[in-house]
């Protein structure tokens, strides 16, 4: 199985020359420490930061430098600082080309829910219905299971949607899969992880559909 970093290392690779990239909170904003040297990318934060770097180094952090999970981020040569309007903006306009998100279920059509459990407190749903409504590929990091051991790749999500059918592809510490309208499609399974194990840990869904070849995350 993979740990959070190789979940943001295998989906790195996703990640193009040129790309504007919005990274959610948790394991997405892991994603930035893997880029390629050899690419230009362009991470944007819905607070108003485009051209985020890795994480700083401990003793280097700025507290005044700090993505949307108020984390503290490093900004590399040319990087801007903006409001919140022009940040969304960007996000509504479509100028995003790929959003990286966390969540806590997806369902076998796409629909993802990733910003509230009834019953606890949250100060927001943040950019991430924006995010979705508006990016046209969206690439989901999440554990393929709960700490219960149960499967968070559902036939219906049964926690509030954030958005509905937009889920392209999912990377867990399992597999990656694409989101088909036939349901979960099988692509890779994690170094020392078996099909079986993928099937058993996924209640939507799952198209097997040849040899799934273990994701190279080296």
């Amino acid at each position: 199985m993979l740990d959070k970093n190789g979940i943001a290392k295998r989906i790195a690779k996703e990640v193009k020359d040129g790309y504007y990239v919005n990274l959610g909170i948790g394991i997405p904003t892991l994603v930035a420490n893997f880029v390629r040297e050899d690419i230009s990318v362009e991470f944007q934060s819905e607070n108003g930061v485009l051209g985020m770097g890795p994480f700083p180094f401990e003793g280097e952090e700025d507290a005044d430098v700090i993505n949307a999970g108020k984390q503290t981020i490093t900004t590399l040569p040319g990087a801007s600082f903006f409001d919140s309007a022009t940040s969304f903006g960007m996000i509504r306009g479509q100028h995003v080309d790929l959003t990286i998100l966390g969540a806590m279920e997806v369902a076998e059509n796409g629909d993802i829910a990733n910003w509230k459990i009834p019953g606890k407190m949250v100060k927001g749903m943040g950019g991430a219905m924006d995010l979705v409504a508006s990016a046209e590929n969206i690439i989901v990091a999440m554990m393929h299971t709960n700490k219960a051991g149960q499967s968070k790749l559902l036939k219906k999500c049964t926690l509030p949607l954030t958005g509905v059918g937009c889920v392209k592809k999912i990377v867990t510490n399992l597999a990656v899969m694409e989101v088909t309208p036939e349901g979960f499609k099988l692509l890779e399974r994690a170094p020392g992880v078996s099909v079986g194990q993928i099937e058993q840990a996924t209640e939507g869904k799952l198209i097997v559909e040849s040899d799934v070849p273990e994701m190279e995350i080296s």
